[in-house]
């Protein structure tokens, strides 16, 4: 793909990482392929993921297209500056054209970011997570790795302000591959799942402790931390759930009235 965009981007994202004092803890990054497709499946625990998860690929010289939600390509702004990068628009009501459009790209060689649990988790645990990555994986014969990213709640998450002050570490734990096959998409997805679980609790144990401490608002309830529990956060997400939908059949309302 020719890439007009994408490295001017990077290079202004280093340095706002810069001018933000961040410093980056990443472990495991030799396992992204260097060539050919691979699949990285993100955990999803807020709004800048998509921003600092491209930097496990990095080491590797790797640019990744990720796949995201099609608001954020509806946008005025936003919307050509992901065209531009070559991401993925998934429609939640109709994902099969992004599935199809993964395959392209995993097919011709190139690096391509899902987030399988599809929305941010309030509980900063891995969440269900949908079959689709190891579908993809499977259809497209490209290994699929793990990655796992901690610290960028602390900027922008759900139910939480802003907070861009400096000095935060942003940690990237990248697992091994796995190689799905699809023959039984449900107990693969339970592997994925299981790994990225393992990869979480080992990136919260190697984060800094004096950024963490005990009863933070970003940290498992089962680590000390007051995030929701997975069954609180589940109820949260259906509130969220029932309550945009209101909205819309509110809006659709309005405009039959006019």
């Amino acid at each position: 793909m020719r890439d007009v965009t994408y490295p001017p981007i990077v290079w202004t994202a280093l340095a706002g990482f810069k001018a933000l004092g961040q410093r980056f803890q990443m472990t495991g990054t030799e396992n992204v392929p260097r060539t050919g497709g691979v699949l990285l499946a993100y955990n999803h625990i807020g709004y800048v993921d998509f921003i600092y998860g491209g930097f496990a690929a990095r080491p590797s010289r790797r640019l990744v297209r990720f796949m995201a939600k099609r608001e954020l390509f509806d946008h005025p702004a936003v919307g050509p500056l992901m065209r531009s990068l070559h991401h993925i628009e998934v429609d939640r009501a109709s994902g099969e054209k992004s599935l199809d459009v993964a395959l392209e790209y995993l097919e011709a060689g190139e690096a391509v970011g899902i987030f399988p649990e599809a929305t941010i988790s309030r509980s900063m645990e891995i969440k269900e997570i949908k079959t689709g990555a190891v579908r993809i994986a499977a259809a497209a014969g490209v290994p699929l790795v793990p990655v796992i990213l901690w610290g960028t709640q602390r900027m922008m998450t759900k139910d939480h302000p802003r907070d861009f002050s400096r000095g935060k570490t942003i940690a990237l734990t990248v697992g091994e591959p796995m190689y799905p096959t699809g023959e039984n998409p449900a107990a693969e997805t339970a592997e994925l799942k299981a790994r990225m679980s393992a990869l979480l609790d080992q990136t919260i144990a190697a984060y800094p402790a004096e950024e963490q401490p005990p009863g933070s608002w970003w940290l498992p309830k089962r680590l000390g931390g007051s995030a929701p529990t997975l069954e609180e956060a589940a109820v949260l997400d259906a509130e969220e759930k029932r309550e945009r939908a209101r909205k819309r059949a509110a809006k659709r309302a309005a405009a039959k009235g006019r």
